[in-house]
């Protein structure tokens, strides 16, 4: 009688690998990239090329140190989807410097010295983001406005050279705060939140010119993630509507002082962070209810930092705060045993 000959289990695969679903994201990031090219010039594309360049060499480094196969985890996407993330939050203009520093210590400190892909405990690009934004406020902090953008129409030749040169008086001159830090240094002079966010240059019908847009599109490729159940609901909705509860509430109490909710929803990386950065796996929640609570704490911190802390926005520090709160709140809300009944 023949054998049978069966493979080693499991018998059973799901459809997801780690490379679908990384380059899922990246697709999913398009939209938003398409925006952000058109509001603030094709700054973005240098820097990922910098930001994809840099992940991938310190990639293969780390990998070699650590002795791991080159092959199988250069092509697994996690370390294009740190840079890309990384890029949005970086002025178009910035210098080149800014970026490779940036990525290294994401690849390097934040995800192999922990360990590699399924180990960090801290989402590499925010890790990456407040290294920069601490080291270098002002670098990361000096904006074009889109209106500036277009007036001083600078092809892709002028974007580059600026990027990898000294740049010039005349951009210089038109930087200018993001819409949320210049919102929390003129409500500290006192000034009232209606004349402030006149300014339709700079704040736009909802949540900052240009940066409306980027949210819009950043919702679109949330949307699309949790179609194709890449990601779970639990955490961008928790997030959003603890962020639209806590800004409504003080916004009621104080219109002259408080924006109103729509502002925060639309402004700064709030859907980039609901949907792409705080729902990363690794260092997520990865209960249910855990995921709500995680969702949660980020928007109610994105709201805090923004409206009475010393940065601009909050996302990466709601984000790394909730990362360490993690491990707990999925202790904490695991699911009962089948089988098992409840404690008395």
């Amino acid at each position: 009688m023949p054998s049978l000959l069966t493979s080693s289990s499991p018998h059973i695969h799901g459809a997801n690998s780690v490379p679908r679903l990384m380059y899922t994201v990246l697709a999913a990031l398009l939209p938003a990239l398409a925006a952000y090219c058109w509001f603030f010039g094709p700054g973005i594309l240098v820097h990922l090329g910098l930001a994809y360049g840099t992940a991938l060499a310190c990639e293969a480094l780390m990998l070699r140190l650590r002795g791991k196969p080159l092959g199988l985890f250069l092509s697994d996407g996690s370390c294009l989807v740190s840079a890309s993330l990384l890029c949005f939050a970086i002025p178009s203009l910035a210098p080149w410097w800014l970026t490779v520093i940036g990525i290294s210590f994401a690849i390097v400190v934040a995800k192999h010295l922990y360990g590699g892909l399924g180990h960090n405990p801290f989402n590499p690009a925010m890790i990456g983001y407040a290294l920069l934004l601490i080291s270098f406020p002002r670098e990361m902090t000096s904006w074009l406005s889109p209106t500036a953008h277009s007036a001083l129409n600078l092809n892709f030749s002028d974007t580059v050279s600026l990027i990898f040169g000294t740049g010039i008086s005349a951009v210089d001159a038109v930087t200018m705060a993001s819409p949320l830090d210049h919102m929390r240094t003129e409500l500290g002079r006192e000034h009232v939140l209606s004349a402030i966010v006149n300014n339709r240059e700079l704040f736009g019908l909802l949540g900052g010119a240009g940066w409306e847009w980027i949210n819009a599109m950043a919702l679109l490729g949330g949307v699309f993630l949790l179609w194709r159940k890449i990601i779970h609901w639990h955490i961008p909705v928790a997030t959003l509507v603890a962020l639209l509860l806590i800004a409504g509430f003080f916004h009621l109490l104080d219109p002259a002082r408080y924006s109103d909710p729509l502002l925060h929803l639309f402004s700064g990386a709030t859907m980039l962070g609901a949907f792409f950065i705080a729902t990363d796996p690794v260092s997520a929640a990865t209960t249910n209810r855990g995921r709500l609570y995680y969702g949660a704490g980020i928007g109610i911190i994105i709201y805090v930092v923004r409206t009475w802390g010393g940065y601009p926005d909050g996302v990466a520090f709601a984000v790394l705060l909730m990362n360490m709160a993690a491990p707990t709140l999925d202790y904490f809300t695991q699911p009962r045993v089948f089988g098992h009944g409840k404690k008395d």
